[in-house]
Parts: structure tokens; C-alpha cells; sequence
């Protein structure tokens, strides 16, 4: 089976590359072989390559500069998922594709379901939409998984920044009445590999960890688990200071509630997703076993992984 990873240096790019290994050959092109935002060339090796499966991680993900930056964000989360629809249909191929719990409101306490209305805040939010209801409305055979707060124990991502901070500060202000589910790029991926092989039926599934926090939440857990691992951190996750989400403006909105669902999904695979906080664990201990095995200090989390 022949597939073609879009997005494959990235956190989620990354992990799928490992993940799907033994499931066929996967071609993940470079940035300097394939510009993701040049939609003939994306449809050119399409055509050369003939894959099987089309594994969609490339994304726009600077969230507020696409409040500026309007077209690329919609190129890149809407024209190119538009593309890739329309191409699997034409080969009868597979298209797997990656959104996010922006396409919400970030209203009320309760998860957001399959079946939610959509109400993003953002121009990212819309972007993403824009992307998934052209899969979701495409001919081709697909899987759009969307998921929340995307971390991983390589590339640039929220806990390896408190991590940075931590070494450096001794106390940090973080906002916590954002709240969702951390969720690591491992486990997204080896899920999707997994609904592959049990060849759940097609359509829109929620995927994250399990249960919910709020980024100040995350971030003492951060710090919590890392000094339990030996790492002298300048920082005590008691010095970490909860702040509203007014008090720590963006250009763009940011939902307060993005809890998702995972329950369709886990009833298709059988199985429950594991918890957001037993998933830290395991990513940071990665981090931390790639960097230094016998740690006694954090410098080198500064470097990249």
C-alpha cells in the first residue's frame, strides 16, 4: 500500500511516519521537494506517486498571524483539503485529514459532539472549517479527525515552551479558563493507524486524550512532572498564577471550552482513550530519555529535539 504524507516534518508528521510504517510505503516529501501551498504541484505528485492513502497533517497553525494573513491560512486549511478530496475521489483512494476544536465556539462546560454546531471564532477556526466541510462533503472515501491541543516531545509546542520558561523564571502567569484535553501527537497518530486497520466506518470522529484541563492546569503539571524526573526547573508549579483569558489578549479569540467528545470514536475501536495527565507522563519521559537519560539539569531542553 502506497501513502503520501503531507505535513510529515511536523509534530503530528512525525509520528504518523512511525505509526503507519508497517501499515505500506510512505512518501513524505519535504519542504524544499513539495510546496503544500502550491496546489499544481500537490496535484502533480498526486498523480506521479498514485498513493493509496493520503495522510493530510500539513496546516496553517499560526492562529493569530492568519488574522492577517487571511489568504494563506485559507490555502493551506481549505484549498488544499479541497484539492485532496477531489483527488482521492478521482483515484479511489483514502484521505485522511486533521482538524481542530476551533471550528467551535468555545461556548458552555459540556463536550462538543460530532452532531455540535460549528461556530468558529477565528480566522484559523474558519479555515479549518472550511477544510473539513470539503472533505466531509467529497465524494472520496475519508476520515477527519479532529482533536485539541496538539503537544509532542519534538518541534515547538506548549509544554516544551513552559519547560524553557520554567528553567528561566521563577514565577510565570498562565490562562486558565481555556479549557480542553492536551493531547499528544503519538497518540493521535497510533489511533488513526488503528482505525485504519479495524476499518471503522468513514466520516468525522473527535480525538483526544481523556478527561480536561486548563492551560494553567497543563502547565503546573508540566513543571510537577519534570521535577519528579530530576529536572531543576527555576520555577515551582505553586508560583504559577492562573489568569483570565482577558487578561492575556490575542488577535485572535481563542474558545474558552474545548472539550471534545471522543465517545464515537472509542465505541467504533472499543477501546477508551487514555487520560490527558498519564499522557503527559509519557511524553515528557520521551523528551526527556531523547535528551539526557541520566538527567540532572534542563539545559538541554532549550536545544531543539
Amino acid at each position: 500500500m502506497k501513502i503520501l504524507l503531507l505535513g510529515g516534518a511536523g509534530q503530528l508528521g512525525v509520528e504518523l511516519q512511525y505509526a503507519f510504517a508497517d501499515i505500506g510505503q510512505v512518501y513524505a516529501p519535504t519542504r524544499e521537494s513539495l510546496d503544500v501551498g502550491g496546489l499544481f504541484e500537490v496535484s502533480k505528485c498526486i498523480d506521479l506517486y498514485q498513493p493509496d492513502i493520503i495522510l493530510n497533517a500539513a496546516a496553517y497553525t499560526a492562529v493569530d498571524k492568519a488574522e492577517e494573513e487571511v489568504d494563506s491560512a485559507m490555502l493551506i486549511n481549505a484549498s488544499l483539503p479541497s484539492l485532496l478530496a477531489k483527488k482521492t475521489s478521482e483515484r479511489g483512494a483514502i484521505l485522511i485529514h486533521y482538524s481542530s476544536d476551533y471550528v467551535y465556539p468555545g461556548t458552555g462546560n459540556n463536550p462538543w459532539t460530532e452532531e455540535s454546531n460549528v461556530g468558529p471564532l477565528s480566522v484559523y477556526g474558519r479555515s479549518k472549517l472550511a477544510g473539513d466541510e470539503s472533505v466531509l462533503s467529497s465524494h472520496c472515501r475519508h476520515w477527519v479527525f479532529r482533536t485539541s491541543w496538539v503537544y509532542a516531545a519534538h518541534g515547538n509546542n506548549f509544554m516544551r515552551t513552559m519547560l524553557r520558561l520554567g528553567l528561566k523564571h521563577d514565577s510565570l502567569r498562565v490562562v486558565n479558563d481555556q479549557i480542553g484535553a492536551p493531547t499528544p501527537a503519538k497518540l493521535i497518530a497510533q489511533v488513526t493507524s488503528e482505525a485504519i486497520r479495524q476499518q471503522i466506518p468513514t466520516g468525522l470522529y473527535h480525538l483526544t486524550a481523556g478527561g480536561s484541563t486548563s492551560w494553567h492546569g497543563f502547565a503546573q503539571a508540566i513543571f510537577r512532572h519534570a521535577i519528579s524526573n530530576g529536572i531543576a526547573l527555576k520555577i515551582d508549579p505553586g508560583n504559577v498564577e492562573g489568569i483570565s483569558t482577558q487578561d492575556y489578549p490575542t488577535p485572535a479569540r481563542r474558545p474558552l471550552n474545548s472539550r471534545l467528545s471522543s465517545q464515537k470514536l472509542e465505541t467504533e475501536l472499543g477501546l477508551s482513550l487514555p487520560a490527558w495527565d498519564s499522557q503527559l507522563i509519557l511524553t515528557l519521559n520521551e523528551l526527556l530519555e531523547k535528551k539526557y537519560p541520566n538527567a540532572s539539569s534542563g539545559s538541554d531542553i532549550l536545544s531543539d529535539a
